[in-house]
């Protein structure tokens, strides 16, 4: 992924040298294994670790790949070069390379799965303040992007919140189940390797051995893994939509922080832009673009193939350096998000209380008239505030069939507003706890 939307600990997660490190100490792992097993002499199993300090030469494996077109192969001769042809003799020994790959990708994913859990406490933690301090700011409510009933910026923030807990807890599943591991040799018969070794190694690299490999490790795991990201990049863009709405001129009920020195446009020195939220539209862009071909990996030939392996050198690093930047830039943005209630009211109160029509429409049923009539009654004098702008509750007051049915004292009562946050709290119970 480009700098511009990478954060450090997790590009280097992805990092050749990171990736040769785990090699290492699989290899390494699996060694004492064998030498426990009296498969290798003891002292060849220490030897390799002789190179726990080393800091592996990535342009030499590179070299030595040029010529052998067989990565694993270039780090097996790197190792050696290090530790001695001797002492290397029986490392990978019952081994074929998926064991390492398909090991090491996982353990890649575990690591970056941990760092995308913190990203999604942080913003976690961001819309549970924004929510509790916005809980009684009242705004209108829209579908299909038309007023509709009243609710509050605080439900707005807390159904966020529901939504990115959702996102945690798969994430959390997807994390367990990724992290396997398989040491099982070739075509996943255990035929040269003993299944204890693949045991040994997992316990020591934090894994579950594989149920069963069939020299890869069943990429049904990594479709699950990355439709999980998708998801959670889809959520990103859920809220992201939300703000860029609210910074809408026309709207303005929130927008994001503008900072000193600042410049939203090269041509317009007025414009304020929702640059970081669009961005993230983007970004969950690149996300979600993973989902299908990681799906479409699951289906391998027989016990083995490498179609996979491409997509996965791409999307591995790709996806979760760009879903571990969004969710930190959505963390910023919400922490930061200057929310204007004084505009939320005046654009409920726009249409000079419309939004209370489905109030005046039960309250009409309750009376004794048909629905098919208090509609009628209703939509009647809503149509006026729509098309002339007129005051809702002035034209219910002045129409004598609604006055017929509902007293002054009965229409006046069905303007409150207090009414429409009677339950805030008992929702924010059971999104908080």
């Amino acid at each position: 992924m480009i700098p511009r939307y990478s954060r450090p600990d997790m590009v280097a997660i992805w990092e050749p040298q990171t990736r040769f490190r785990i090699w290492y100490e699989i290899e390494a792992h699996a060694c004492d294994a064998q030498a426990a097993l009296g498969v290798i002499p003891k002292a060849n199993a220490e030897a390799v670790w002789k190179a726990k300090d080393v800091e592996f030469n990535v342009a030499r494996i590179d070299e030595i790949e040029a010529v052998t077109k067989h990565d694993v192969i270039a780090f097996l001769t790197h190792l050696a070069e290090i530790i001695g042809n001797d002492e290397a003799r029986f490392v990978h020994q019952g081994m074929t390379s998926s064991d390492v790959l398909d090991t090491t990708l996982n353990i890649q994913l575990v690591r970056a799965s941990d760092l995308l859990l913190k990203g999604l406490d942080r913003v976690l933690a961001a819309l549970k303040a924004r929510a509790y301090e916005h809980k009684d700011s009242v705004r209108i409510g829209r579908s299909h992007g038309i007023h509709a009933e009243p609710t509050t910026m605080g439900l707005t923030f807390a159904r966020f919140y529901a939504e990115m807990e959702r996102g945690k807890r798969r994430l959390l599943a997807a994390r367990e189940e990724i992290r396997t591991g398989a040491i099982s040799g070739a075509v996943g018969t255990f035929a040269n390797i003993d299944p204890r070794v693949e045991e040994y190694v997992c316990e020591k690299l934090d894994l579950i051995p594989e149920t069963i490999s069939t020299q890869v490790i069943p990429r049904d795991r990594h479709a699950m893994f990355f439709a999980t990201l998708g998801v959670i990049a889809s959520s990103i863009e859920n809220i992201a939509i939300e703000i860029r709405h609210m910074q809408r001129t026309e709207v303005l009920e929130a927008e994001e922080f503008f900072s000193p020195g600042q410049k939203g446009s090269s041509a317009m020195p007025h414009k304020r832009n929702p640059v970081l939220t669009e961005n993230l539209t983007g970004l969950a862009r690149l996300v979600r673009m993973s989902v299908v071909p990681a799906l479409e990996n699951v289906a391998l030939w027989h016990e083995r193939d490498i179609s996979h392996s491409s997509v996965e050198r791409a999307i591995g690093p790709d996806t979760t350096i760009t879903l571990d930047f969004a969710l930190h830039r959505l963390a910023g943005v919400v922490e930061k998000l200057v929310v204007y209630p004084d505009n939320m009211l005046k654009n409920m109160n726009k249409f000079k209380g419309l939004v209370m029509s489905q109030r005046v429409l039960l309250a009409l049923t309750q009376a004794g008239v048909s629905r098919e009539d208090s509609y009628r009654l209703v939509q009647r004098n809503a149509m006026k505030v729509w098309e002339k702008g007129a005051d809702f509750k002035t034209e219910l007051l002045a129409d004598p069939e609604v006055t017929a049915a509902l007293s002054p004292a009965e229409i006046e009562e069905k303007f409150d507003l207090g009414y429409h946050t009677k339950h805030v709290d008992t929702i924010f119970a059971r999104v908080f706890g």
